[in-house]
């Protein structure tokens, strides 16, 4: 199979990332965190953020269609977070790291398939996400920042449960928000691309 160059430059990105977090994790960056799986906090409250952050994506990407700005944004976020989450489950299945729950010692790499760790998929989820919605109406509307309380939220959340490093976590985003941003930059979303017209018009319209 022929690799084209963005996958190269996608797959070298990929290691210098984790060279790059390795090198922080042995600086003593990634540590765990007090365990803590309660209130805010608890793993059924990230599960429950995971899922309606889909279903608000996906709903309002059909509900919206793809001929006006509001439901174009939902369909990059749709885009950003399905090219997000596959990157990130290669990497994870690539990189094999233990997670904090696993071991004490942040810099175990290359364990198979016991080990997911890095990146943070969910982090990823919730940065692609706000990205498209930030880059296109944060400069009319400020306050639209505000939206990255969610991946600030789900990444501290996973560090609490001990299901990630810091590292995963900043990578998580980083991939989430490169994705979104990037989303935006495309002529034409890629699910409005592939998808019939009668599913990307908008399900409002029908009404």
């Amino acid at each position: 199979m022929r690799i084209t160059t963005r996958q190269y430059r996608q797959s070298a990105c990929l290691l210098w990332a984790a060279a790059l977090a390795s090198c922080v994790s042995a600086a003593g960056f990634d540590h765990r965190l007090s365990y803590d799986n309660s209130g805010i906090w608890a793993r059924h409250n990230q599960q429950a953020l995971q899922y309606a952050t889909i279903a608000v994506e996906f709903g309002g990407a059909l509900w919206f269609g793809s001929d006006e700005p509001l439901g174009r944004t939902f369909w990059q976020s749709v885009d950003a977070s399905v090219f997000s989450s596959v990157t990130a489950e290669a990497a994870k299945r690539v990189f094999s790291r233990a997670r904090p729950s696993q071991t004490e010692d942040p810099n175990q790499w290359f364990k198979g398939n016991c080990c997911h760790s890095f990146p943070s998929g969910e982090v990823a989820l919730q940065a692609s996400f706000v990205t498209p919605f930030i880059a296109n109406y944060a400069a009319a509307h400020p306050w639209i920042w505000a939206l990255e309380v969610l991946p600030i939220y789900d990444g501290v959340a996973r560090l609490k449960t001990r299901s990630h490093w810091q590292t995963d976590v900043l990578a998580g985003w980083a991939i989430g928000s490169a994705f979104g941003y990037y989303a935006t930059k495309r002529e034409q979303p890629v699910f409005v691309e592939i998808l019939p017209k009668g599913v990307t018009i908008g399900l409002r319209k029908a009404f």
